[in-house]
Parts: structure tokens; sequence; C-alpha cells
């Protein structure tokens, strides 16, 4: 943990170095000698997050390039609670606890009135991570316990986040629990990758239930979050996405401009400005 923490501050450095001298070609970091990283500051991803009126940062790396963009450097190595993008690993401790079986596992409603309608029905983990139903993760995090749950967060080096007695239910809601984008996708590179200490049947279910789109030319993963404190909304949008021999990891996180907003929008456009940035990497429409 010690060591990723101090390779991010690096980059931190290097970036706001890069972005002062407004170089037009990447410079490698080698602060961890068996990860190259080039940062390439994207002026259009600004552009497009200043279309709808947001703040943040776009961060995207391109594994075959070895190349991370963003807008915004800074931002990317900033802390933030997860919110639902928890549901990705939450989802693997589940299943590798046991707790939860495999993606048709039932999530039983017990009747009682909920956020959203499409919460209220008995749901499968796969329509429960695609709903973003936080009362089936809460069921989940119950089962598995505090215990087992640090134990899994330290074996999945997934953010900096403590679980006790009193948090359990929501600390990925609410709270001290945090995670920077460069640490999303840090996670998301090495479950892709399987190099994550879990069996190849939770990756397996993991990486179906994360399917967004899929066509003839490339598959789109990934889980959006949000997260209220005060009133200060916060919103993610991670995943990755596979186009023949491209490979791009993202995490979005963002925040309203004003305090007075349209919520639907800020939901919408979370996702809308990432694919647009991709879309510019990729040369194709998603």
């Amino acid at each position: 943990m010690k060591k990723r923490f101090i390779f991010l501050l690096c980059i931190l450095c290097f970036a706001c170095k890069e972005e002062a001298k407004k170089l037009s070609q990447p410079e490698e970091t080698t602060v961890v000698p068996e990860i190259k990283n080039n940062l390439i500051h994207k002026e259009a991803f600004q552009k497009i997050m200043d279309s709808v009126d947001l703040k943040g940062s776009i961060l995207v790396y391109d594994v075959k390039k070895e190349l991370y963009y963003s807008n915004n450097f800074e931002w990317a190595l900033t802390g933030k609670l997860p919110a639902s993008t928890y549901k990705i690993p939450n989802s693997i401790i589940g299943l590798e606890t046991k707790e939860v079986k495999d993606q048709n596992s039932i999530f039983k409603w017990n009747g009682e009135k909920r956020m959203f309608k499409s919460w209220e029905a008995d749901l499968t983990l796969r329509q429960a991570f695609q709903r973003s139903c936080v009362p089936c993760y809460q069921e989940v995090a119950r089962k598995v316990g505090v215990k087992r749950m640090n134990v899994y967060l330290e074996k999945l080096q997934y953010g900096n986040i403590t679980v006790d007695a009193t948090n359990l239910e929501n600390f990925w809601l609410t709270g001290n629990a945090t995670i920077t984008q460069f640490q999303q996708i840090d996670f998301l590179k090495r479950f892709q990758q399987e190099s994550l200490p879990i069996s190849n049947r939770t990756s397996t279910i993991v990486k179906e239930i994360m399917i967004l789109k899929e066509t003839e030319n490339y598959v789109l993963r990934g889980k959006t979050g949000w997260s209220i404190e005060g009133d200060q909304h916060n919103g993610w949008f991670v995943g990755y996405v596979e186009n023949g021999d491209q490979l791009l990891f993202f995490a979005t996180n963002v925040e309203p401009i004003s305090k007075e907003f349209d919520q639907k929008a800020f939901q919408k456009n979370r996702k809308v400005i990432t694919f647009k940035a991709l879309e510019q990497l990729l040369g194709i429409k998603l």
C-alpha cells in the first residue's frame, strides 16, 4: 500500500511538471521500474467536460501505448468515496466467500419501499449490479462481515478503506473511505489481466455482469457510482473497453459546477463525457 501511495504521489509531481511545461510529447517516469507510465494532458477532455457544466477528471489508460490521458491529473490523484463502483469488488468478495453463489443468485425483496422502483423486486446478482441496488449489496456486506471484508480489501489492494461494525453497510457511500482514479484503473487492470488473488470462476462471473455493451467489434464493461456528502455530489464511471487489439481502461470522476443542477443530466453525463473521450482515442462510435 505504501509503495502504491508513493508511486501515485510521484505521478502527481510528474503530471504537474508536464502541464506547466505544456510539452507536446510525453516523457516516461520510472518511479516503479516494471511499470512505465506516460502522462498526456488532453485539453479536448476538458472541453468535453465544460460542455456539460461539470468539473473533475476523465482518466484513460491505453494498454498498448502505455499512456495515461487526462484533463486533470491532480484531480485524478484525489481520493473520493467509491460509491457504487464498489459493487465490483463487493461482487468479487461475495462470490469468493461463497455468500453469493453465482450471477443468478437471488436477492429477495422484503416488500418495503425503496429509493428506486427498479429495486423493488427479487433481483439476481446480475440485475442487482446493473440496477445498482444498494440494499442488495448491503446484504452482501452483512453476510461477508467486518473481518472478511477487511481481509479481502487488503488482498485486492482496493483503495484506502477500513471497515468496522459502525460502517459495514455503507462505508462505500459515506465516511472516510477513498479511492483515486489511478487506483480504480490499477484495480481494473489487475482484474482484467486476472492477476487478482481470486478464482477464474469469480473473474468470469464478474466480467459477465459488468458488460454494458457488446458488439461484433468491441466489448464495454463498467460501473457508475454516485455519492452525496452534505450538498456535494460526486459521480463516477469506471471500466474498460476492448476493441480488437485496443484495450482502454477509464475512470471518470466529476462534480457539478453549481449547487443548482439537473440530477438526471448529471446521472447521464458521467457516461456521455466518458464515451466522447474514449471515442476520440478509439476512433469509433460507442
